[in-house]
């Protein structure tokens, strides 16, 4: 039996052609008309003035982190349960983490135990907010405690792309906002980000350090220290094709979740992970917590690879991570838990109802 991925890459015929148009223009260079297309859709999708198209994530973070001042002393608050990606470049510039738990209703950042982190910390530079499997985090409170402590905010929108928090589509929010396009996101370039703000300065700035801080002479004149940061041409016209077919990948992974969520109501041992009222998921990720003492997470995910079907643990908290274990965390509990018990089922959108049938057996056969 083929094997059933987690979330693998969705490409139709239609990136197809868009990827042999590139290749037949000869636009293979970092940059080109895609990539300009490119930037300007996803800055029309996230309500964005500008927004600059990047080799990852990672990288847009790091160009968000710089451009607001970040260094060496500095602290830069980030949500404990995510993945490390929105730590690392806090590390680059010699600044510290400050990790924070979650909240029950989202699984997302604590305002409560944000607001405790800003009123102890005196060296916060940065607020970094992830919306975790799709699902938007608490904004509202979450942006007012920001304006408060006058802390700009940075929206990691990674898995979040086609979401929405009380009408305004993720990427909408804070100083700078950023997704990914890695192979396991809901559009993917193969590997890509992109950094989005209101601040078209910022963003030329951004724009500038990607492409190695190459001054705008004849030859190569450099002022600073920059990077190789820049999606190709090639990637941006993959990321067009896909990002016009984002609103079906959306409605296929919200019919994974609820297929799920329906399949599993008579077991009261699982409990699919909350979706709040406040805004709409693009349901990245299909993930549940367990509530048993007969069926551990470690033995569902042992039944499933025994069907060739890759499931994964939630991400292990940041603070339980060996690399971050001295870093100051508040909370960390929720987290914690929702590790221990939680687990990410198939949610593709090329996933099959034949194979998500497979899955719901496999796993109602655990507990039936």
């Amino acid at each position: 039996m083929s094997r059933i991925y987690l979330s693998p890459p969705d490409i139709s015929k239609n990136d197809h052609i868009s990827v042999s148009d590139v290749l037949t223009s000869n636009w293979v260079a970092p940059v080109g008309p895609h990539i300009n297309a490119f930037e300007a859709e996803l800055a029309k999708v996230a309500n964005r003035q500008q927004a600059v198209a990047l080799n990852s994530g990672t990288a847009a973070l790091h160009l968000a982190l710089m451009l607001l001042g970040v260094s060496a002393g500095d602290q830069v608050i980030c949500p404990t349960l995510t993945f490390a990606a929105s730590a690392n470049p806090i590390c680059y510039l010699g600044a510290e983490p400050v990790f924070v738990d979650s909240e029950l209703e989202t699984w997302n950042l604590d305002p409560e135990q944000l607001e405790q982190a800003l009123k102890n910390e005196d060296r916060v530079k940065a607020v970094i907010v992830v919306h975790l499997y799709g699902q938007c985090a608490n904004m509202e409170r979450i942006c007012s405690l920001c304006e408060h402590y006058n802390v700009p905010l940075i929206e990691d929108a990674a898995e979040a792309l086609g979401a929405s928090y009380q009408g305004k589509p993720a990427g909408s929010f804070g100083a700078f906002s950023f997704f990914s396009f890695n192979g396991n996101k809901i559009i993917t370039t193969s590997a890509g980000g992109a950094l989005l703000s209101n601040d078209k300065v910022a963003i030329n700035r951004a724009s500038y350090l990607a492409t190695q801080a190459r001054e705008p002479v004849a030859h190569y004149e450099h002022k600073a220290v920059g990077y190789n940061y820049r999606m190709s041409n090639v990637l941006a016209g993959l990321g067009c094709s896909q990002l016009a077919d984002l609103g079906r990948r959306v409605a296929a992974r919200k019919d994974h979740y609820e297929a799920y969520t329906k399949a599993f109501l008579e077991i009261p041992q699982i409990v699919m992970m909350p979706i709040s009222e406040d805004g709409q998921s693009n349901y990245w990720l299909s993930c549940l917590t367990l509530d048993s003492e007969e069926v551990t997470p470690a033995q569902l995910l042992e039944a499933l690879e025994a069907a060739n079907i890759e499931a994964r643990p939630l991400w292990k908290p940041l603070h339980l991570q060996p690399v971050f274990e001295r870093v100051k965390t508040y909370g960390g509990q929720i987290a914690a838990d929702l590790f221990q018990r939680g687990l990410c089922l198939p949610s593709g959108s090329s996933l099959s109802k034949a194979d998500r049938d497979q899955v719901i057996s496999v796993v109602r056969s655990c507990f039936l």
